[in-house]
C-alpha cells in the first residue's frame, strides 16, 4: 500500500465516474460541437451566477487566459505574495500578458480591502504601471488551504469597481471553501468578474478546468485559449468526468478536511514537529524541529510508502483527497505515531 500525500491532484477516477466518462457523447470541441463539454461549461457557469464557461486543460492555463482578458501589457496585478499565479506558473503572467504584480504581504495568502486599496497605483501618476486586476487564491494553496471571509471580498469587490479594476478568483480548490464555510457559489460568482475552478484536485477528476464570466469579459476567451493551445477535440470524455464529480463529489469533501484536521492533532502531540499552521480544509503544512533533518524524514516516510512534499526550511506539506481512504488513514496515523 502507497499512502501518497503529496497532493490532491494524484487522484485517479473511481469505476463509477470511468463509466461516465466511457458513455460520454462527444463531437468536436474545436467547432464547438462536443455536447458534453458545452453541458459542463453551461453547469459550471450557472453555479456561480455566469454567462459563459470554458474547458481547459489545466487550471495554470484557465487562470493565464483570465489575466490576458483583464489585462494589457505593462499593467499591474494586484495579489498576495502566497498566490498561485505569482509563484507557481511559470512566469506566465510576464510571459504571456506582459504584465507585473504588486505583491500584498497578506496572511496565510489573504488580504484586506484596505491593503487592497494601498496597492493601486495613482492611475495619473504614468511612472508606475496601471493597476488593473486584483486576484484572489481561494482556498489558498501556499497558506495552507485557507478561506477566505465572503464579507472581506465583498469589501475588495467595492475597491476594486471603485478603480475600475477587474476581479479574478484563482478557484483551484473553491470546492474546499464553499464546504467549510458554506458559502453560495452564487454569492462567490457575484463578487468576482472571472472564476477559474479546477475540477482536477479535490473533485477527483483525471484532468480539467473551467474559465467562466459573463458574455463581455469572456468574449475573446476562445482566442486566447487557441493561441495558448487549449484548443482539444473530442474532449467530453474529460468533461464528462467533470459533470460527475459535481454531482457526486463537492459534498464529500468534508471527509477530507476531518481527516487533515485529525492528522494535525497527531502531528501536533510529536516530539520531532515544532508546529503545525492552522488547518481549515484538506492541507497541512508543519515545520520539523530544528535538529531534525528534512531529507531524512522525507526518506523514512518514503520507506514507509507514504509520499508528501517539502516546502523548504524544514516544512513539510500534505494534502487528504478522494483516494486517500479510511485504511490509509489509519496506517499513516500509526506510522507518524510510532516515529
Amino acid at each position: 500500500m502507497i499512502v501518497d500525500l503529496r497532493s490532491d491532484t494524484v487522484t485517479v477516477p473511481t469505476k463509477k465516474m470511468l463509466e461516465s466518462m466511457m458513455d460520454s457523447k462527444v463531437g468536436d470541441d474545436v467547432y464547438g460541437e462536443d455536447p458534453t463539454v458545452n453541458l459542463l461549461q453551461a453547469k459550471v457557469a450557472s453555479m456561480f451566477g455566469k454567462d459563459v464557461g470554458m474547458f481547459f486543460p489545466s487550471g495554470t492555463m484557465a487562470n493565464q487566459t483570465a489575466i490576458k482578458l483583464h489585462t494589457n501589457p505593462g499593467e499591474q496585478i494586484i495579489c498576495d505574495k502566497y498566490s498561485h499565479i505569482y509563484n507557481y506558473e511559470g512566469g506566465g503572467a510576464s510571459f504571456n500578458s506582459g504584465v507585473s504584480f504588486n505583491l500584498i504581504d497578506g496572511d496565510r495568502g489573504m488580504f484586506n480591502s484596505k491593503q487592497a486599496a494601498d496597492s493601486i497605483n495613482p492611475k495619473d501618476f504614468y511612472h508606475s504601471p496601471l493597476s488593473s486586476l486584483i486576484a484572489v487564491e481561494n482556498t489558498t494553496n501556499k497558506g495552507g488551504g485557507a478561506c477566505w471571509d465572503i464579507n472581506e471580498l465583498k469589501k475588495i469587490q467595492k475597491v476594486a469597481k471603485l478603480n475600475e479594476l477587474g476581479m479574478h478568483l484563482d478557484g483551484a480548490r473553491i470546492w474546499n471553501a464553499m464546504v467549510y464555510k458554506e458559502h453560495n457559489p452564487l454569492d462567490i460568482g457575484g463578487v468576482f468578474d472571472t472564476i477559474s475552478v479546477c475540477l482536477s484536485k479535490g473533485l477527483g477528476c483525471p484532468i480539467g478546468s473551467v474559465l467562466i464570466g459573463d458574455n463581455e469579459i469572456m468574449s475573446n476567451a476562445l482566442r486566447i485559449r487557441k493561441i495558448l493551445g487549449g484548443g482539444m477535440r473530442q474532449a467530453g470524455y474529460l468533461a464528462s468526468a467533470g459533470i460527475f464529480a459535481l454531482d457526486n463529489n463537492i459534498n464529500r469533501l468534508s471527509e477530507d478536511h476531518q481527516r487533515a484536521h485529525e492528522i494535525g492533532e497527531v502531528l501536533a502531540k510529536s516530539k520531532y514537529v515544532k508546529s503545525v499552521e492552522k488547518i481549515e480544509t484538506n492541507i497541512v503544512i508543519f515545520e520539523l524541529n530544528k535538529e531534525i533533518n528534512e531529507t531524512s524524514f522525507i526518506d523514512k516516510l518514503n520507506s514507509l510508502n507514504i509520499k508528501l512534499i517539502s516546502m523548504g526550511s524544514n516544512k513539510l506539506r500534505l494534502v487528504t483527497h478522494i483516494n486517500y481512504t479510511n485504511i490509509h488513514h489509519d496506517y499513516f496515523l500509526s506510522s507518524i505515531k510510532s516515529l
